[in-house]
């Protein structure tokens, strides 16, 4: 298997709403068709977000038909070391890239900015694709 990629939940929110450009939903549907990778607290992000209510059964489908990856021991050491070392990082964004750098995954996020400062994570904006 070639690269592998862990979806945020703006890149999930977005695809599923049709906001993304062709070649990024082209590119997207690609990955989620082969190894749909997505952290549990992504699940938590997107299911809680106010403008999935209305098709809430359509989106649980879509991120059931994922793979989720828990906050396991070794993601929350990691997680630990990024919130010590990057003190403006939130906690959900600590947990989707410590599960991305523990996983050797690229992060797919259109919120590249919210990152940058963790230089070992590999980050793909779809949008930019």
């Amino acid at each position: 298997m070639g690269q592998r990629y862990l979806a945020d939940s703006n890149v999930i929110i977005d695809y599923t709403a049709g906001l993304l450009p062709a070649s990024s939903g082209d590119f997207l549907e690609d990955i989620f068709n082969e190894e749909f990778l997505i952290s549990v607290i992504v699940k938590i992000e997107v299911l809680g977000f106010d403008h999935v209510f209305n098709k809430l059964e359509a989106m649980e489908r879509f991120l059931n038909s994922g793979t989720d990856l828990p906050l396991d021991e070794t993601i929350t050491n990691e997680c630990i070391l990024l919130r010590r070392r990057h003190k403006k990082l939130k906690l959900p964004d600590a947990i989707i890239a410590a599960t991305a750098k523990v996983h050797g995954l690229i992060l797919l996020t259109n919120n590249a900015k919210d990152f940058a400062n963790i230089k070992s994570l590999k980050i793909l904006n779809p949008y930019d694709l």
